[in-house]
Formats: C-alpha cells, sequence, structure tokens
C-alpha cells in the first residue's frame, strides 16, 4: 500500500495488523524508539487541528523521527496562491511520508499522485478521515476484545461526520455489526452511505430520533458535535448544537459495559460529569490515536520490526 486516503484502503487483515502492532507498542514502546531514525513526517494541515496533527507529530517523535511542516494554511504558500499539488510536490524532496489535512474533499488524492513518497489523508472535508477510524477501531478491540458481533450507536451529526462515514465503512466488514443512527432529521445518515455499504451487505440498521429508547441496547455510544463549520447558515447550527447532551443520568439506562467514544473535539453534547464514568472512552481514543499512528507510518514506510 502506497497511500491512506480512505479506511477502504485497508483490508480487514492490514486493519488487525495495524491493531496488533499498535497492541505490541503499547506493550513494549522501547523497542521501537528508534525506528524511524533520520525519517522525516511533514504535517501538512490546511485546516485546524489539535490531536490529529500533535498525535502524528508525538508518533513519529517517538519512532525515532523527525517533523516539519505547518499547522495553517496561513503558514504555507497557499496563501500566495500556490495550488495544493505543487506544495505536496515540494514537500515530497524534503520528507519521507506525508500526513495532510484539507477542508476540500478529495484534495489529499490530487496531492496523492503528484508525489513519490507516501501521503496520510489526515480529514479531507466532510468525507473521510481513515486514521481517527483507525483510533477508534484499536479503541473497540481494546475496550470489547472485538470489532464483531456489536450494536454500535452513532448521535448527533451524522450528515457531516466524516469520522461517522469512515467508521461505518470499517466496522460494516466485521460479522454482526448493528447499528442506531440518532439524529435530528436535518442530520441523518447521508443516503449514499445507507445504499453503498448498508443496504447492499444487508446489515441491520434503525434510524431514530430518540436517543433514550435505545441507550440499553447498545455495546458502543459514539458521540459527535454539531459542527459549525459545516454549516452555511449560522441559524440552523444555533436550532440544532444542542439536540443531544448526554449526562449522568440520562445514562441511568445504559448498559454496565457501554462504551462511550467521541472523535473530539466535543462542545457540550458530553457533560464534563461523564468523565469520570468509568464507560468514557474518548480520552482513551486520543491516546491510542497516537499508537495506530505509529504502526501506520511504519507500515507505510515498509519498517519491519
Amino acid at each position: 500500500m502506497k497511500h491512506l486516503m480512505d479506511i477502504t484502503d485497508l483490508t480487514t487483515s492490514q486493519i488487525d495488523e495495524l491493531i496488533n502492532t499498535a497492541n505490541k507498542i503499547i506493550s513494549d514502546p522501547e523497542k521501537y524508539q528508534d525506528t524511524c531514525k533520520r525519517k522525516k513526517l511533514a504535517t501538512l494541515f490546511f485546516e485546524p487541528s489539535t490531536r490529529t496533527r500533535l498525535s502524528f507529530e508525538a508518533a513519529m517523535l517517538e519512532l525515532g523521527g523527525s517533523v516539519l511542516g505547518f499547522s495553517t494554511s496561513d503558514g504555507s504558500s497557499s496563501v500566495k496562491g500556490e495550488s495544493v499539488t505543487d506544495t505536496v510536490q515540494t514537500v515530497g524532496y524534503y520528507a519521507d511520508i506525508i500526513a495532510m489535512r484539507h477542508p476540500k474533499e478529495g484534495a489529499p488524492l490530487a496531492a496523492s499522485k503528484r508525489t513519490t513518497v507516501p501521503i496520510i489523508n489526515a480529514g479531507d472535508g466532510g468525507h473521510s478521515h481513515p486514521t481517527q477510524t483507525l483510533a477508534d477501531l484499536l479503541t473497540i478491540q481494546r475496550e470489547k476484545g472485538r470489532l464483531a458481533n456489536l450494536t454500535v450507536g452513532f448521535c448527533g451529526d451524522l450528515k457531516f461526520g466524516r469520522t461517522v462515514h469512515s467508521l461505518i465503512n470499517a466496522l460494516s466488514r466485521y460479522e454482526g455489526i448493528e447499528y442506531v443512527f440518532i439524529s435530528p432529521k436535518e442530520l441523518v445518515i447521508p443516503d449514499y452511505v445507507k445504499a453503498g455499504m448498508l443496504d447492499n451487505n444487508k446489515i441491520k440498521y434503525v434510524e431514530t430520533t430518540n436517543i433514550d429508547e435505545f441507550l440499553p441496547k447498545l455495546d458502543i455510544l459514539y458521540m459527535t458535535r454539531v459542527q459549525r463549520e459545516r454549516f452555511f447558515n449560522e441559524a440552523d447550527y444555533i436550532r440544532l448544537k444542542d439536540s443531544y447532551i448526554l449526562t449522568p443520568d440520562k445514562l441511568k439506562s445504559a448498559r454496565e459495559d457501554l462504551s462511550i467514544m467521541h472523535p473530539l473535539p466535543r462542545v457540550n453534547e458530553i457533560s464534563v460529569k461523564v468523565d469520570d464514568d468509568l464507560r468514557a472512552c474518548y480520552f482513551k481514543q486520543v491516546k491510542n490515536g497516537k499508537y495506530i499512528r505509529m504502526a501506520l507510518i511504519l507500515m507505510l514506510l515498509d519498517i519491519k520490526v
């Protein structure tokens, strides 16, 4: 595999291999501390990011490599009118691997055709966020011990949520997965996701606006924020942003072994009072994101340990 643009670029065997490598890194980090010595990662972030960018940088540094790049488009020649493909082709002469985030869907794919170094899509618009999905899958595997036979609830912005779309595409390839989609009617899961992955593969799912009815049935609850940056109308955002707020009181009906996940950042869709609940896994996702990105860098650079 040369690049990672979408989670579907990976087979389930490759996903399992990455999870296995990440678990090995967690168990014995010192074994991997010099594996990328003299290798350079470029982080090209044309859109703001905290966790994704810093976890990529932390991942490369912990592998013994180094990092260069920029954190906003203002720090690049794109403000002078340079095309994304020209920027990436240039950076490809300075780095061994590139992690790229861009607000336009398909920008990392277009860039990948103009460089010889591996490119990792670190999020492109509302389309895909494959490394967040890998972090989610590692978290699920570590919390549940499996990636099959799970009932997964997605709640919030399911229309623009690229993390939701990617995780659905990944989990749907494992046996016994069922979904509950909880959202306002304006933010339902897109038809192309339902038709392309769910209906074609006869995967069971329910669409609802009522979180209380289905919460007791869930193995995993994946909360998402309503994304202000994806709205053209501020009034629509204000009207929908507080559609679902998870609180300790609401969780009284949930299972004791529920895993509560969120790709972060959150606004107020999960009360901070939930953070101390043993079922809260969203900060575990943050930590797991570093380890799975370490595993991915090793895979794309074809480094064996």
